[in-house]
């Protein structure tokens, strides 16, 4: 028998993440010590408040029926009253939906809205599921937005081509640069789309991973952003439930209607039991500060981020300090793929830029979720294959 995949799928690239995955997998049987600085899963726990809540509404009985594809009222509030106190902008209810995560709404967002040789603008490099997910799975064209070390890694607006482009991809704080935003930018941002009737599909899911006094604001806290925007944000990195699977999409409604209709069709929402959970979580947040278990885990990513690169500003590489995000983004000066290769042979897996997108060349990333001793470790590895030859 032989069963052809459909031509969308034969259009995919090589997801370069499950590639580092099972080669790092490969290794491990064989003994050998990775040191895995690569795929961008938290190595802290949930905090406390969260661990508790799963063992309590987990036990409820009641809990395990199915959900609403767009939320139970109780979190859809919890998420309104999260972001009235976090960014001081006003959701009512049917501006927010529960997602099985961030990367379920970002995907279903574009089923919803990109037909069959719609542009969609997607930012290079980045987080591959713009492009794949977003365009090629839904037969639109990919048009690559350059995000370059010369602009700081933002959109340059007044090159950007916006003739029949559908929805336009951004991501701030951004992975995988670790590049970030002010309101300013934000909202030449919105200009742009609202001048050429561009979906914005805003991808917020590190706006809690910040470090050195910076607090990444909401692009909804623009005037005027709620009339093209969607925001997406996860309780993956901020709660460190990456497992979990829950997310949320705030902003436009009639944009939210569409992707819950995507999501009626083809999920029947996170458990009961974990959209508590998460409400809970959220109500950890008093007012716009950071709880003290975010504070400590922010702490923590930013001494190894120190400790990350100063070591690699030593070996002779140049290397700024993000101000958000678990990531390092480096400038190899050399092609990405040899790079890694050459790292994973000494033990130490890191991203290749190459997998964001073709901007992304000549850079790797690195991930910030391993203890201070296992990136002193991988540093020390690192230098000793610097000064092989």
């Amino acid at each position: 028998m032989n069963f052809d995949y459909a031509d969308r799928i034969k259009k995919l690239p090589p997801y370069l993440f499950a590639e580092i995955e099972k080669i790092t997998h490969e290794k491990k049987l064989l003994g050998i010590d990775i040191i895995s600085l690569s795929i961008g899963d938290p190595d802290l726990p949930p905090p406390e408040i969260v661990i508790n809540s799963i063992k309590k509404e987990a036990s409820d009985k009641q809990n395990h029926n199915y959900s609403l594809s767009q939320g139970e009222p109780f979190f859809r509030e919890a998420v309104s009253s999260w972001c009235k106190k976090r960014f001081k902008i006003d959701l009512t209810t049917d501006e927010v939906i529960c997602l099985m995560g961030s990367k379920e709404g970002l995907v279903n967002i574009a089923r919803a809205f990109v037909n069959s040789g719609d542009r969609v603008l997607v930012p290079d490099p980045a987080y591959p599921v713009y492009n794949n997910s977003g365009a090629i799975l839904n037969d639109g064209i990919s048009v690559p937005i350059p995000l370059l070390e010369e602009n700081k890694f933002l959109p340059d607006l007044e090159k950007l081509d916006p003739k029949k482009a559908k929805i336009m991809f951004l991501n701030y704080p951004n992975n995988p640069t670790s590049a970030i935003v002010d309101k300013k930018i934000l909202r030449q941002i919105v200009d742009f789309a609202k001048e050429n009737n561009i979906i914005l599909c805003y991808d917020n899911a590190y706006s809690e991973i910040c470090f050195d006094d910076y607090k990444a604001p909401s692009i909804l806290e623009i005037d005027g952003a709620k009339e093209v925007t969607v925001e997406f944000h996860s309780c993956s990195k901020t709660f460190n439930m990456t497992g979990d699977r829950i997310g949320f999409a705030i902003g436009n409604k009639h944009l939210l209607k569409g992707l819950a209709k995507i999501k009626s069709q083809v999920d029947s929402g996170p458990p009961v039991y974990i959209q508590k959970v998460a409400a809970i979580a959220l109500e950890s947040y008093k007012n716009d500060e950071f709880p003290e278990f975010l504070k400590k885990n922010n702490a923590i990513y930013s001494k190894r981020r120190d400790i990350l690169v100063s070591s690699l500003n030593s070996i002779g590489f140049t290397c700024e300090k993000p101000k958000a995000t678990f990531y390092v983004w480096l400038n190899c000066e050399c092609n990405s793929l040899k790079f890694a290769s050459k790292l994973l042979e000494g033990g130490v897996a890191v991203t290749p830029g190459i997998g964001f997108g073709k901007y992304g060349e000549n850079y790797v990333r690195f991930s910030l979720t391993q203890p201070e001793q296992r990136i002193k470790e991988a540093c020390n590895r690192i230098q000793y294959l610097s000064n092989k030859p």
